[in-house]
């Protein structure tokens, strides 16, 4: 009786330390994260994600869901994603808290997670508190939380936490429905980001370590053999949701990838996957100096420091591999973090950043791991191990906290994200280019036309920066410098019917109406949609006195968009003098 009272009350008594654990973890996550329920929409990407984008702000309706599974909007296929962005416009609007609260609440269900993941695993209550404290808490992980259009990042990586909850209890009791959980859990955080295509090769690592399923070493006197064969066959069926994946992300990236391919070649993406590598590490034990966006070094980059990188890569490996039986965890960890990243790290190059933050989001619980057990580990010959390691972890995870509540406040807005950016890296001409942007929106400029130009400096063929750079020359009534920009801009980019309606823009409010047309004709050929194209085709035939065709182009802009009241006000100007005219004959 007194067996069953004692282990009741351990029940219990483990029960309400976990409760209390989850409400410190909540709660630390809360100081950190609110502020951002009052923050903006960044101009990094949030355009594309939700405030420019047409189908996300239609909302739930069939044809938004099914643009959503076929469309590789922004260089991706991430139907679910999609259909988060859209249930949040459908509760919040326009309104960017929703849209903020959404991402916290996914990241705070993920830390939960992360830590009943570990702590079932591992029987170990405190360890798995810190491996996912330093999971809320790490400023690395501000970027997938503060920014909307980063939902994917916690998306995908609460079906990852999903996939093995789901594997665990299959490993538990193995049967064809846990087995189809698993399979199903990976499907849909693949259909939120595909960065999860290394899934699989975690769960082999979980295998090893602490689930200790795997068996490597050979005994010939009593017969045992590896399992690792049967383990990776048991995953084969997880290939193909990973394939699928894969494939359309190739095909989603294609033209992106090409154009960063060209920039860099293979010699260079290796050696800054190196580099990044160590970065990331460095980032992860020593948290400063994070921005928005590191420029890639392209040519400049040391094939000395790259080769350092790739050294210490490799001792650290060896070590782990030497010291895997005695300490599992740390193979685990180094794995799990050189394994995760490996789709991001930039071998395949997309985009012109060395590396990112949010990148880090689930490789980074790899390095957690070898921290709480491997601390754990090195405190354990000392006296009054309890108190120093409580101590410790507490002042590590309050500078983590203070910094993360720093970092996060960049993240206000555009203008407070980009400004922090160029102060902590170099170079970086997206940064002033988008800071440009903000300025501009504010109305100053003069200081938005200074970061265009230091971003044209930095680099003169930024197409983004060039046709900013007109528009504001424009706006200040610099209409000449403003259409050689724009000029510019058409050289690079031929088909880029942008900057040929905005040419043509320039041209007209300088009264140069035959010169005019050309670009606004080049528009309608490459984009046949854009209405507003027909729209100034018809003011200056109107202003010529060719009424009939006026009117020809203001219907075709009304057909395109029919609630476009420029032009519906314009065709019944026209009508009016139509109807004068025949009058007075």
């Amino acid at each position: 009786m007194k067996n069953n009272n004692k282990t009741a009350y351990n029940f219990l008594f483990n029960r309400r330390r976990e409760i209390i654990i989850c409400i410190l973890l909540i709660a630390a996550s809360l100081v950190v994260y609110w502020q951002i329920t009052n923050h903006g929409f960044i101009n990094y990407d949030d355009g594309n994600y939700v405030t420019e984008n047409s189908h996300v702000q239609a909302g739930l309706t069939f044809e938004s869901i099914k643009w959503a599974f076929t469309t590789c909007h922004a260089s991706n296929w991430h139907p679910l994603t999609w259909l988060s962005h859209m249930l949040d416009y459908e509760l919040y609007g326009l309104n960017p808290m929703g849209h903020h609260w959404t991402s916290l609440q996914i990241h705070l269900i993920n830390t939960l997670l992360l830590f009943f993941i570990l702590q079932y695993m591992t029987g170990a209550l405190w360890k798995s508190a810190i491996v996912a404290a330093l999971f809320a808490l790490h400023p690395l992980h501000v970027e997938s939380v503060a920014w909307v259009s980063e939902r994917k990042d916690v998306l995908s990586a609460f079906f990852g936490m999903l996939t093995i909850s789901a594997y665990i209890m299959y490993v538990k009791k193995r049967n064809l429905l846990r087995y189809s959980l698993v399979f199903i859990f990976l499907s849909l955080g693949l259909m939120a980001k595909p960065m999860l295509v290394t899934l699989p090769f975690v769960l082999l690592l979980l295998d090893f370590w602490p689930l200790k399923r795997l068996k490597l070493t050979l005994n010939q006197a009593s017969g045992q053999t590896s399992n690792l064969l049967l383990l990776i066959r048991e995953k084969t069926p997880l290939i193909a949701p990973v394939a699928i994946s894969a494939i359309l992300t190739l095909i989603a990236q294609h033209s992106s990838a090409l154009k960063t391919l060209e920039s860099f070649p293979l010699q260079t993406r290796v050696a800054n996957a190196f580099i990044s590598y160590l970065s990331y590490f460095g980032k992860a034990i020593w948290p400063l100096g994070l921005s928005v966006f590191y420029p890639h070094p392209g040519d400049s980059i040391s094939l000395w420091y790259a080769s350092g990188a790739a050294l210490m890569i490799a001792v650290s490996l060896f070590i782990a591999v030497n010291t895997s039986k005695k300490y599992p965890y740390i193979i685990t960890g180094l794995l799990w973090f050189f394994i995760t990243l490996l789709p991001v790290v930039g071998i395949i190059q997309v985009g012109y950043q060395a590396m990112a933050d949010r990148y880090t989001y689930i490789p980074l619980i790899g390095i957690f791991i070898i921290l709480a057990w491997g601390g754990s580990d090195l405190l354990k010959k000392w006296t009054n191990k309890k108190i120093v390691s409580s101590i410790l972890a507490m002042s590590v995870l309050l500078v983590l906290t203070m910094q993360s509540f720093h970092q996060a406040a960049h993240w206000k807005n555009s203008s407070t994200l980009f400004e922090n950016a160029i102060k902590v890296t170099e170079n970086n001409w997206l940064a002033h280019n988008n800071l440009g942007v903000a300025l501009l929106g504010k109305r100053e400029l003069d200081k938005a036309i200074y970061h265009y130009k230091k971003a044209l400096n930095i680099k003169p063929d930024t197409l983004g920066a060039i046709k900013n750079l007109g528009f504001a020359l424009s706006e200040k009534g610099s209409f000449k410098e403003a259409a050689q920009y724009f000029t510019k801009a058409i050289v690079i980019n031929p088909e880029d019917f942008d900057a040929h309606y905005k040419l043509g823009c320039i041209l007209a409010k300088q009264e140069k109406f035959n010169e005019a047309i050309r670009p606004f004709a080049e528009t309608i050929r490459i984009n046949p949609d854009y209405a507003p194209a027909y729209y100034e085709i018809g003011i200056i035939l109107a202003m010529k006195g060719k009424l009939q065709k006026s009117k020809e182009f203001f219907l075709k802009a009304i057909q395109l968009k029919p609630d476009y009241k420029e032009a519906r006000n314009n065709l019944l100007i026209l009508e009016q003098m139509t109807q004068q005219d025949e009058k007075q004959r």
